[in-house]
């Protein structure tokens, strides 16, 4: 597990480009046979992947101090991959591309696998502290709901933006209060449309957390222009498929891409309520 300590918006404006890239960006997360983790300091959140061409235990490691992954923690996945199963306590859960699990707190024994070795899944990964057990559960954004199984509400998929404004998208919220219950983990995926560019634009920052983006769903030749730092302190990463950044509570987190895209975010802190956040006027950017 690599570990990542916090940063400080008045060292973050003295950042070379391999600075910023060195502490913000994640890069070569999905690696088949493995499971890659990233542990920061702001808040706590451990970002990672699984890539099973054959089953692979979650483990806690040295560096959680923790007698399983989950003893003090809950954690939020989302396939981008074929077809995988994921197996919490013995019980089994079966993830088509773009469906997503939360797992609570006191799951002991995890473990990642793919439906066919040669098309592995693609389990992306954000994990936060918590405090007490919520219900472990598949989420689909269609179907039936069952035992264990939750469909996605019509109420939490919004559309937004305009293509005239290059930032047409669909929001569809994976984890979040009065759909899956959770300590403190926020989860969902933005689509933008063909033709649209711009996400989170007018942006925003929200000091009561902070957020993690995974930009996938693009060519190998496609860029997107992540925009981060203080309003009126902006800098770029350029990121390119299935790479991750690190969003600090004091940071815009903005995206402009070479062409359409989509992104999963999760978000960790003291604060679950998705409408908070401080807007800032694009006039106001620097």
């Amino acid at each position: 597990m690599e570990l990542r300590t916090a940063a400080s918006p008045r060292d973050v404006k003295h950042y070379t480009t391999e600075r910023l890239r060195e502490e913000f960006l994640i890069q070569d997360l999905f690696v088949p046979g493995e499971i890659k983790l990233v542990y920061s300091h702001i808040d706590r959140i451990i970002t990672g992947a699984a890539v099973p061409v054959e089953p692979l235990k979650l483990t806690a490691g040295e560096e959680l101090r923790a007698e399983y992954f989950l003893q003090r923690r809950e954690m939020g996945v989302i396939n981008i991959g074929s077809t995988g199963r994921i197996v919490v306590d013995g019980r089994t859960y079966e993830l088509e591309y773009k469906e997503g699990m939360y797992i609570g707190m006191g799951a002991k024994d995890i473990t990642f696998e793919s439906a066919n070795p040669q098309e592995p899944a693609r389990f992306y990964i954000n994990s936060a502290p918590a405090h007490k057990e919520y219900p472990t559960v598949l989420i689909k954004p269609k179907g039936t709901p069952g035992d264990g199984v939750v469909i996605i509400k019509d109420e939490n998929k919004v559309e937004l933006g305009s293509l005239e404004e290059a930032n047409h998208r669909v929001i569809c919220k994976y984890i979040l209060p009065g759909q899956v219950e959770s300590c403190q983990l926020v989860m969902g995926m933005t689509k933008l449309m063909p033709g649209s560019v711009w996400n989170t634009m007018p942006c925003h920052t929200h000091d009561r957390r902070m957020e993690v983006y995974l930009y996938f769903e693009m060519p190998e030749d496609a860029i997107v222009m992540h925009y981060m730092g203080e309003p009126t302190e902006t800098r770029h990463i350029v990121m390119r498929n299935e790479e991750a950044v690190i969003s600090p509570s004091w940071s815009i987190h903005a995206g402009c891409g070479s062409q359409a895209y989509t992104f999963i975010w999760g978000m960790v802190g003291e604060n679950q309520a998705f409408d908070d956040m401080d807007g800032v006027a694009m006039k106001d950017l620097m």
